[in-house]
């Protein structure tokens, strides 16, 4: 008995003296990817995941997001207790989550596996188009992997949103859609190339 009461007192000590910060951001459950949604205020973070939630996935928090450093290397992130479950939308107001949706449509903390950050669409940019080189981003220590969505009128940022869950759940299984389709580029340019015709006499000379 003394065994595990040690064992859950270490447990509750190293929760309480991890190292923690919070930022201003979006946490949902995607797919049962953590995805963190960046972005300055007003860009449509919270609209974002209320539309995702309509879709079927889950609010962990808004607005204020508490993150939590657990050992080795992962980071986990909830609401604050004030204003768990609740989202702010603007024109509307103070929405519960909760109330609206149900318990299905909340959770109360969620590993941080992607972090996205929405952007207004500059023209003047480049914008990532292969998707080939793994951006990151740090926090509290730890590099998650992250994408920079740029945002203007037409684009469905929800779906966009969803494919990049699910195509992140597909590099954790070990395929890499656009690494794989560089491959087969590359090899496609390799093949079409012609083959240098053999030298004569009077180039050698």
């Amino acid at each position: 008995m003394s065994s595990v009461f040690i064992n859950r007192v270490t447990k509750w000590l190293e929760e309480r003296l991890s190292p923690t910060t919070s930022v201003h951001g979006v946490l949902i459950d995607v797919l049962g990817v953590g995805i963190l949604l960046l972005g300055k205020s007003g860009i449509g973070k919270s609209e974002a995941a209320l539309d995702l939630v309509l879709r079927g996935h889950r609010l962990v928090a808004d607005d204020i997001v508490e993150i939590r450093k657990r050992p080795p290397d992962t980071i986990y992130g909830s609401g604050s207790d004030i204003i768990k479950h609740h989202m702010e939308i603007r024109g509307l107001g103070i929405i519960n989550i909760k109330d609206l949706f149900g318990i299905s449509a909340v959770r109360d903390t969620k590993k941080i596996e992607l972090v996205i950050e929405l952007v207004e669409w500059n023209e003047e940019e480049e914008y990532d188009r292969l998707g080939v080189e793994e951006h990151k981003h740090a926090i509290l220590d730890v590099a998650v992997p992250m994408s920079r969505i740029p945002i203007r009128p037409g684009r469905n940022i929800t779906s966009i949103i969803e494919v990049a869950a699910r195509n992140l759940l597909l590099k954790f299984q070990g395929k890499h859609s656009a690494l794989e389709f560089q491959e087969r580029l590359n090899r496609a340019l390799i093949e079409a190339r012609p083959e240098k015709p053999p030298m004569t006499m009077d180039e050698v000379e």
